[in-house]
C-alpha cells in the first residue's frame, strides 16, 4: 500500500528546512532597493491621537473617566507594539517596537474594531505606531459580519472592542524567502504575548479567536489577500465594564489538510500556503458546535525511563503593585546582541521557566491565571544547558505538569549549538537555550494544516514570556528563527517526531 502523500504543512516545513550542505546555495543577498517599508499610510482617514494619554499618569485622570479610559486603550496599544526606540541603520532609522521581530521588519498589522462606544465611534482603525494614534479609515459598523466571519464566537457577544492582527509578508520574505512564514507566526505570538500581559496591566481580558473565514475577514479589513493576510482575532473584553467572565469557547478550530498540490517553485510556496491554511466560507459541521477545548492530559508527553527527575518549583516573579514593572519590562525589552559565556543560577532558569509555563502562581497579581493561546497541549520543551550552576550541562526535556526537568543527553553542547545556529555566536555563548518542538504530523492530524500557524504562534507567545521574565532578573535573552532543523534532532537527542519550531536563547549579556 503506498504511503499516503504530506500534507502542505509538512510539505512547506520540509521545504525550508536549514541544510548544511544547502544553505550556501539558497542564501541570496538582500536587494536594498526593494526593501519593504514596516508601516502602513492611509491617504483618507480622521486620526484619534493617543500620545496625550501616554504622556500623563494615572493619578491625573482621576475624576476624568472619559480620559482614564482613553490612557487604558493608549497604554494597550503601545505596550502591545509602540515603538520603543529609534536605532540609525543604513542611512534611514530603524525603530523598535515593544514587541520582537525577526530582523526588525514588523510583518504583523495591528487593527481595532470598534462596535461603537461613547468615545470610539463604530468602523475600522489601524493603530499607527509611528504616532502613536487610531486612523480611522471606514466608518460603518462591520461588528455583526465579523462576529459571523468568526462563526458567533461567544466571546464577541458582549464585547465593544476587538483587535485583528494580518501580515504584510513580503516585509519578512523580502529578506527570508518561503522561510519568512515561519518567522511572521512567531512574530505574531510575540505580539500576542504583549496583548495579553498589557491587558492584564490596563484592565482588559483579550479571549484569543483563531477560527475565522479569512476571506471574510480580509475583506471586512479592505486588504489585498495577495499582499496581506488575517492571522488571530483578539476580542478585548473591558473589565471595568464586563463584570462576569465570558464564556470560553474554542480558540482554534481546524482547516482542510491538503494533499493535492502542484509542483510549487521557489518564492511562491509562502502564499500558496498560506491560502491553502484559509477556513472557506460555507465550512459546516463541527466548525459551528461550541465545542469547550478538549480536557489536557494530565500528564507530560516524555517521560523518559532512565531520566533523573529536578524540581523546578520556586517563588514567581514579583510584578510590583498594580503590574507597574510589568509595564516598565515590557518598555525595557531588547533582543540581547551577545553573551559573555558566564553562568546563570539554576534558581533564575526555574524562575524563567515559572512565569512562562505556569501562570496559574501570578494570580495574586491579577495576571490572568488562564492566558489564551492556540493549544499548548502540541507543543513540547527541550532545554540545551551550558552554564547553569547547579546543573549538570546536557540536554533536558521539561516537564510542566510534573515541573520538573528530566535529562535525556549527558554532555556539554557549546560547540555543537554554535553550528545549529548557523554560526551565531549567541548560540556558543548562551548558558542555556530552549527549543519548541510539535509533532507536526499529529497536530495536522487534528486541527488540519491551518495548525501550523497555530503551533508558531503559540512558540512565539511562549517566547515573549521568556523574554520578559528574562529582562525582568536582568539576563540576556535573544529569540532563534534560523538553525538547522533535522541536525537539532539528532544532536540533542530530541525525538525525531518533534518538528523544532523556535530556539530561544539565554545568558549574561555582554
Amino acid at each position: 500500500m503506498p504511503e499516503l502523500r504530506q500534507s502542505i504543512a509538512q510539505h512547506y516545513h520540509e521545504r525550508t528546512k536549514y541544510d548544511p550542505q544547502t544553505i550556501a546555495s539558497k542564501s541570496k543577498r538582500l536587494d536594498w532597493a526593494k526593501q519593504p517599508v514596516p508601516f502602513k499610510e492611509y491617504k483618507i482617514g480622521s486620526s484619534f491621537d493617543l500620545k496625550p494619554y501616554i504622556e500623563e499618569k494615572l493619578e491625573d485622570f482621576t475624576n476624568n473617566p472619559e480620559a482614564q479610559w482613553w490612557q487604558r486603550l493608549s497604554r494597550l496599544l503601545f505596550c502591545s507594539y509602540g515603538l520603543t526606540a529609534k536605532m540609525p541603520s543604513m542611512g534611514s532609522a530603524v525603530y523598535l517596537r515593544a514587541a520582537p521581530s525577526a530582523g526588525g521588519l514588523y510583518p504583523a498589522e495591528v487593527y481595532v474594531v470598534s462596535r461603537g462606544t461613547q468615545l470610539l465611534p463604530p468602523g475600522l482603525y489601524n493603530y499607527q505606531c509611528r504616532t502613536h494614534s487610531l486612523m480611522h479609515y471606514w466608518e460603518s459598523d462591520v461588528w455583526q459580519a465579523l462576529q459571523k466571519a468568526c462563526f458567533w464566537h461567544p466571546a464577541l457577544e458582549n464585547t465593544q472592542l476587538a483587535i485583528l492582527i494580518t501580515a504584510v509578508f513580503y516585509r519578512s520574505a523580502w529578506r527570508y524567502e518561503d522561510r519568512a512564514y515561519r518567522r511572521i507566526f512567531l512574530d505574531t505570538g510575540h505580539l500576542l504575548g504583549n496583548i495579553e500581559l498589557a491587558s492584564a496591566v490596563c484592565d482588559y481580558r483579550p479571549h484569543l479567536i483563531g477560527g475565522f473565514v479569512d476571506e471574510t475577514v480580509n475583506e471586512l479589513l479592505y486588504i489585498d489577500r495577495q499582499q496581506e493576510g488575517a492571522i488571530a482575532v483578539v476580542a478585548l473584553a473591558d473589565l471595568l465594564d464586563i463584570k462576569q467572565n465570558l464564556p470560553t469557547w474554542r480558540t482554534a478550530l481546524p482547516s482542510a489538510t491538503e494533499t493535492n498540490y502542484p509542483e510549487i517553485p521557489d518564492g511562491e510556496l509562502l502564499k500558496y500556503f498560506h491560502q491553502a491554511t484559509e477556513i472557506q466560507a460555507g465550512t459546516t459541521g463541527k466548525l459551528n458546535l461550541p465545542e469547550v477545548k478538549q480536557e489536557k492530559s494530565l500528564e507530560d508527553k516524555y517521560n523518559f525511563p532512565f531520566c533523573q527527575k529536578i524540581s523546578t518549583t520556586t517563588t514567581p516573579i514579583s510584578w510590583g503593585e498594580k503590574l507597574e514593572d510589568l509595564e516598565v519590562t515590557i518598555f525595557k525589552r531588547r533582543s540581547t546582541r551577545a553573551y559573555n559565556g558566564d553562568y546563570l543560577t539554576f534558581d533564575q532558569l526555574k524562575v524563567l521557566l515559572d512565569f512562562t509555563y505556569q501562570p496559574q502562581h501570578y494570580i495574586d497579581q491579577n495576571l490572568d491565571i488562564s492566558p489564551d493561546y492556540f493549544d499548548l497541549n502540541l507543543i513540547e520543551t527541550f532545554i540545551a544547558v551550558s552554564g547553569i550552576e547547579g546543573l549538570e550541562a546536557g540536554c533536558y526535556y521539561y516537564a510542566p505538569k510534573a515541573q520538573e526537568l528530566r535529562q535525556i543527553r549527558f554532555k556539554n553542547f557549546r560547540r555543537e549549538l554554535h553550528f545549529l545556529c548557523l554560526g551565531q555566536d549567541l548560540g556558543r555563548d548562551a548558558a542555556a537555550i530552549l527549543f519548541h518542538t510539535a509533532d507536526l504530523k499529529a497536530a495536522v492530524a487534528q486541527y488540519g494544516d491551518r495548525v501550523y500557524r497555530y503551533l508558531h504562534m503559540d512558540a512565539g507567545h511562549l517566547g515573549q514570556r521568556l523574554n520578559l521574565a528574562a529582562i525582568r532578573l536582568g539576563l540576556g535573552v535573544s529569540g532563534i528563527g534560523g538553525f538547522f532543523d533535522d541536525q537539532v534532532n539528532e544532536v540533542l537527542g530530541i525525538p525525531a517526531d518533534e518538528a523544532v519550531l523556535y530556539v530561544t536563547t539565554l545568558g549574561k549579556p555582554r
